[in-house]
């Protein structure tokens, strides 16, 4: 009775658990199904620890990497006309640091957006990244000529200004750029040489000559223009050029002194002027900014160029002296000057002015940057005058003068609309050590030292040193000045102020 009540029980139980559970599968089918778990469970390991590589990519490559730029047209087009700029700058003494930025600058606003740049002191090089489908295009071009025209480099930086602005589509900019450097000068020839003989004139006066003295000076520096204007024609390399002009403002010099057509008390000022005049084209301020903010090759071309024009202006004179010597001329201008007195600042300061603009003026300035390089030359003379009388020495005097120019000079220029370069190099073309360099190789001719030449060589690099770090310390004043003037533009006595736009 009991055994049959547990298989009852049993039996339904079974029963049971048949209507919950699911209908049972067949034997052979569960385990075909258990292999197949195993199996893609062990590829499934594998394919973690070793990725396959044979049947698919291991990038997709539907899209490009990289950044999205134009066509090939348009990116060597923007090229070409980014690299031309450069040309005109570097061509009239523009740093490869402000090259750099400049090309920088026009590529990223004209769609370029990742280029590379390589400045050196013959050639620009450009390269433009197009991404991981495409090479990137590369151009070049070579600097071959060199010369001062501050107009042509103040219209191509407005130009540049423009195009950043979009005011001005790339086609255009690109027209405009030919006529800019096609253009002839803004003045005749004689103008330049006149303004060159009018510096010379006014340095003499710096110096502490007389007016016998500035006009002799005025004499020699305009025909030793024109002697190398003609002698450019020719083709004859610079160095050679340096050589005549050093030359020919010596024999000159020493022919006035020893037929006595006029009276000079100091003759060597003449000398000094001259030189001056002939040192003023060089650039060392380019040379200086390319190795302080790290374009050393740049720095390196610069710097022999301006070792190799000095070394034949000294040739010049040196071999002026000993011609002079060997025809039998009884006197040569003795190196000597004055020291400065405090009511000769005043003379220091406008005779400084007038050298300075007169230099703006050879080099082919329009009136406003004249009229600025006027003001920081006579900041500058100023500066150099009264510690002078305060018994500074020359070089600290001429540094910190230099610094006062490149500072106002890149706090107010680009508010005048002028090139801070033009008002920098005219701002200490006054302190060049014409006077220092002949009164260097007179010593060593006559079995003196080294050391009068090489505080004109330590002055030149002070001056140039004083410049850059003058324009260093102007970009903060710059930044702050624009800020408070979009700050107080309020009422507005003529014309709307463009809130979006830049005033820095």
């Amino acid at each position: 009775m009991k055994i049959g009540s547990r298989g009852r029980a049993a039996a339904n139980r079974r029963h049971a658990w048949q209507i919950l559970e699911a209908p049972a599968e067949d034997h052979h089918d569960k385990q075909s199904a258990r292999r197949r778990r195993g199996r893609e469970t062990r590829e499934r390991a594998w394919h973690i620890l070793e990725a396959p590589t044979g049947e698919l990519p291991a990038v997709e490559t539907t899209t490009a990497m990289g950044p999205e730029v134009v066509d090939e047209a348009t990116v060597h087009f923007v090229l070409d006309l980014a690299l031309r700029i450069g040309e005109v700058q570097m061509a009239n003494g523009a740093g490869a640091s402000d090259a750099t930025a400049t090309i920088l600058a026009i590529t990223g606003a004209l769609g370029l957006p990742h280029c590379e740049v390589d400045v050196i002191f013959t050639s620009i090089t450009v390269s433009c990244h197009r991404g991981s489908d495409l090479p990137p295009v590369t151009a070049l071009r070579v600097v071959r000529s060199r010369s001062l025209d501050y107009t042509r480099l103040s219209n191509t930086e407005r130009l540049v200004q423009r195009l950043i602005r979009r005011q001005i589509s790339p086609e255009d900019a690109y027209t405009e750029l030919h006529y800019i450097t096609d253009a002839k000068h803004p003045y005749p020839r004689w103008v330049s040489t006149l303004a060159w003989g009018g510096m010379a004139a006014c340095i003499a006066i710096l110096l502490g000559g007389d007016h016998w003295t500035a006009l002799i000076a005025f004499g020699i520096s305009a025909l030793v223009d024109r002697v190398g204007r003609l002698v450019n024609k020719t083709r004859l390399p610079f160095f050679f050029q340096q050589v005549i002009g050093g030359l020919a403002a010596t024999l000159t010099a020493i022919l006035v002194v020893n037929v006595e057509l006029v009276p000079l008390e100091r003759p060597t000022l003449v000398v000094g002027a001259a030189l001056t005049v002939l040192l003023s084209g060089l650039s060392t301020v380019s040379a200086v900014q390319d190795a302080i903010t790290g374009y050393y090759v740049t720095a390196a071309g610069r710097s022999l160029e301006v070792m190799l024009m000095s070394a034949g202006l000294i040739t010049g004179v040196a071999f002026g002296l000993e011609l002079a010597s060997s025809l039998g001329a009884e006197r040569t201008p003795p190196p000597s000057t004055s020291v400065l007195d405090p009511p000769d600042v005043y003379v220091v300061m406008l005779a400084g002015s007038g050298a300075a603009a007169c230099f703006a003026l050879a080099s082919y300035s329009r009136l406003r940057p004249l009229l600025v390089a006027g003001v920081a030359g006579a900041v500058g003379a100023a500066t150099f005058g009264i510690l002078r009388v305060f018994e500074v020495d020359q070089i600290t005097a001429s540094g910190v003068a230099a610094t006062l120019v490149g500072l106002g000079g890149g706090v107010m220029s680009r508010r005048l609309r002028v090139t801070p370069l033009v008002v920098a190099v005219s701002g200490i073309t006054p302190l060049l050590p014409g006077f220092s360099t002949y009164s260097g190789l007179s010593q060593l001719a006559s079995g003196g030292s080294l050391v009068t030449l090489m505080s004109a060589v330590a002055i030149g690099l002070a001056l140039a040193a004083g410049v850059v770090l003058g324009e260093f310390l102007a970009q903060p004043l710059r930044t702050g000045l624009g800020r408070l003037e979009r700050k107080l533009a309020g009422p507005r006595m003529a014309g709307p102020l463009d809130p979006g736009r830049r005033l820095d």
